[in-house]
């Protein structure tokens, strides 16, 4: 325990999470309503260079994009606070994730139904490396126009793992989000070890 007025993150067990998904689906958007302190963003705006190397299908109002990282810390009690690292989407910047999953003990892959194929990759990087993820698909101005089994059986999603509905914008859809990572890493943490 600490001493009476120490900062709980110095007395906390610190969790690395990170924040994943395609160009546009929220992550920066995310992090930034649950992170109790200013979030850091890398965010740049487009240009004309990025014509035809960045696919803007379905997200054509965007007029900026993070080039590095977003970053961003919330204390879920008095024995555990999360860093939160959102990862940047564009596929030519995707080379950064495996410097930003060093020491991530889970994972949030963000989808959007109206693209749901640019999950995939966000999936297929977590699976391959035997990180846990929950999928949280972001309903953008509250229109659910999928039903969770149906984004699952889109994305093939094994039975374990979680699938969240939120609103990325509100700080109590993403802090759901956030606890069901958590009760996801708790449960396979307690769950029986296979033995060789």
């Amino acid at each position: 325990m600490g001493s009476a007025g120490s900062d709980p993150a110095q007395t906390a067990q610190a969790v690395k999470i990170l924040v994943a998904g395609g160009f546009g689906v929220g992550k920066t958007t995310m992090v930034g309503a649950v992170s109790e302190v200013a979030p850091l963003h890398t965010e740049e705006y487009l240009t004309r260079a990025s014509v035809g190397v960045d696919d803007l299908a379905g997200v054509g109002a965007k007029t900026t994009t993070t080039v590095a990282l977003d970053f961003g810390r919330i204390t879920i009690s008095d024995e555990l606070v999360l860093y939160l690292f959102g990862t940047p989407g564009q596929e030519r910047f995707w080379f950064m994730w495996n410097d930003l999953v060093h020491g991530a003990l889970g994972a949030v892959v963000l989808a959007d139904t109206r693209r749901l194929e640019v999950s995939f990759a966000s999936i297929d990087f977590f699976e391959s490396r035997g990180i846990p993820f929950v999928v949280a698909v972001n309903c953008f101005h509250n229109v659910r126009d999928r039903t969770p089994q149906e984004v699952r059986t889109a994305l093939d999603l094994d039975p374990q793992v979680p699938l969240v509905m939120c609103d990325a914008r509100e700080p109590a859809d993403g802090r759901e989000v956030l606890l069901a990572l958590i009760e996801h890493l708790m449960a396979r943490h307690s769950a029986p070890q296979p033995t060789v």
